[in-house]
Formats: structure tokens, sequence, C-alpha cells
């Protein structure tokens, strides 16, 4: 391998972040130089980052060549939280990488629990109670996507095309085929009100952090489903686990928390109305996602602005 190709340093703090060392050089060959954290490296050296969730003893400081930062995921607000990474050196997030796909059958599994009443069922079995009831049609469903990027995007598109009578949401105007499409914050309590299931697939920002809350949620038609598979920030759960407790939220399929793992205190664990995963809704896929950091290089170095996937500081996505 030429010590004249660029190196790349892979910081995670991911279960085997020393896969990505074979991935990269499966793909790139002896184009770039591959490390891997905490492996000593001359930061001056470097020329690019991928990371993901990096450890809190992984410094960003001294990289004075690097020319971006590559986030092996779609959220991107632990790098933006860093105060050692420089605010000059562009961001860019995976805008797929395998990710939606996932996301579209984690939703859809979300959302059939409610349409077909399967968690009426599980309780009915608890029971030993059998209880017959009327299926729904999708048409009949009325979905909400909050979040209306790659992946909420694909979310709301694939659930439209299934039947379901779907809403979109985004802060800014977006059109999608068989969505209903809304924006701005003056039309998310007015689009709440015509909610049967809401899905967040939103960015963590300043503006999303406790975004639902006992208003918002509140807001929803009593016996309404949440499903959440964007951050945990953005829930203020003591005021989910009383609108559980009251019924107005019938059922919440949770895939991320406030704390993760999720505390062995939390009520959330055992609620008979919470479904809960550990955070599995859609994870990186190694090999799409190189291909699209492969990307990000070749528009680097042929000087797109902005480039693809770049994070708008000002936005936090």
């Amino acid at each position: 391998m030429s010590s004249s190709s660029p190196l790349l340093y892979v910081i995670s703090g991911g279960d085997d972040p020393g896969q990505w060392r074979g991935v990269f050089a499966a793909r790139f060959g002896d184009a770039l130089r591959v490390a891997v954290w905490p492996e000593a490296v001359d930061p001056a050296a470097v020329d690019y980052i991928a990371a993901w969730s990096p450890p809190a003893a992984a410094s960003f400081s001294g990289f004075s060549g690097l020319k971006a930062v590559f986030n092996l995921g779609a959220g991107v607000d632990k790098l933006l939280a860093r105060a050692d990474l420089d605010p000059a050196v562009p961001i860019i997030r995976l805008q797929d990488a395998g990710m939606a796909p996932q996301m579209v059958e984690y939703a859809l599994y979300g959302v059939l629990r409610h349409q077909r009443d399967f968690d009426l069922y599980a309780a009915d079995q608890a029971e030993k109670r059998w209880q017959p009831r009327l299926p729904r049609l999708a048409a009949d469903t009325r979905v909400t996507v909050l979040g209306l990027g790659a992946i909420g995007g694909a979310v709301a598109q694939a659930l439209a095309g299934l039947g379901y009578a779907v809403r979109g949401w985004s802060r800014s105007a977006r059109s999608l085929p068989g969505v209903d499409c809304r924006a701005g914050a003056d039309a998310l309590l007015r689009l709440l009100a015509e909610t049967e299931i809401l899905i967040s697939v939103l960015p963590s920002t300043p503006e999303t952090r406790r975004l639902f809350n006992a208003d918002t949620l509140g807001a929803l038609p009593a016996g309404a489903s949440f499903i959440n598979c964007a951050r945990g920030d953005q829930v203020d759960e003591a005021a989910l686990l009383s609108l559980l407790d009251s019924g107005h939220i019938r059922m919440a399929l949770l895939d991320v928390f406030v704390t993760e793992p999720l505390p062995q205190d939390s009520r959330l664990w055992g609620h008979p109305r919470v479904v809960a995963t550990p955070h599995v809704a859609a994870s990186t896929l190694p090999g799409p996602a190189v291909d699209q950091i492969a990307d990000g290089i070749a528009a680097l170095k042929a000087g797109v602005s902005p480039l693809p996937g770049q994070v708008d500081r000002g936005r936090s996505y």
C-alpha cells in the first residue's frame, strides 16, 4: 500500500469497529489507507474520518489536514455535540446505506400491530380470552410520518403504496407521490388531530428534542398509537407513560430512548402497551455505507458543493 494514498481513520464505538478495515480495503484496495481507533496515527496525515458513536476518549483535535468526517449512520447529533471537532470540516451523513428498507419493515410492523389489532389479541391471549374482531382496511387507517428525508420519505411512500392513508410532515415543503405532505410548525398540531398512527423518523435537533410531550401526544385522537424509530431525546417519557396509563395512547412501539441502554428500572420495559426494541429499527450495512463514502470522496475531489449528504450545522441535519 502506497504511503501517498489518502488515510481514512475509523473512530467507532460500535460492536466491531475493526470490520470496517476489511470492508474499506475490499472497496478501495491500495487507493486508500485505513486505520481504526485506538491505533495510533499521525493526526496531520489523516485525510478523512469515518465515525459512529465515537467514544468520549477519542479525540478529534489535531487533524489539520482533515477534509471531511463521514458519519456511519443517519443521525449526526453526537458529532455535532463534540467541541473538539473543527466546525469548518464538513460532516457527511449517510442518506440510506441499506437503512430505508429496514425502517420500512419496522414501521410496517407497528402499523399492522395497530391496524389488525395484534396488540389487543396479545392482551386477549394473556387472559385466555377468545374475542375475534372485524379487520380494518389499510385505506381506513390514517398514518402520519414525521420526517420526509431519504429514509422517512421511503417509509411514507412504501406505506402509501400498500394502500394506507398516509400524511407526511417536514419542516420545509416536500412532495411525494401518494403522500399528503404538510410542512411547517403551524401545520403540525392540526395534523396530529387527524392521525391514528404516528411515526417519527425525524432527526435530533434543538426543535425536535422533547417534541413528543403531553401537549403534542395529547393532541392525537384517543386510541392512537405512536412509533418512534428516530431519536429517544424527542420523547418526554413521563408524559408518554401517563398517556399510555390512561389509554389515550393505545400502543407505543419504541426503538430509541432518552437513555440507552434502557435503564433496568424504567417502566417502559414492562408496560403492557409498549413494545421496546434495542435501537435496531435500521442498522448501517457496511457495503452500501462504504459505497456512499466512496461517492463522497469522489465528490470532494471534484469540488462539488454542497456535498451529497452534507450536514447543515444550523439545522443539525
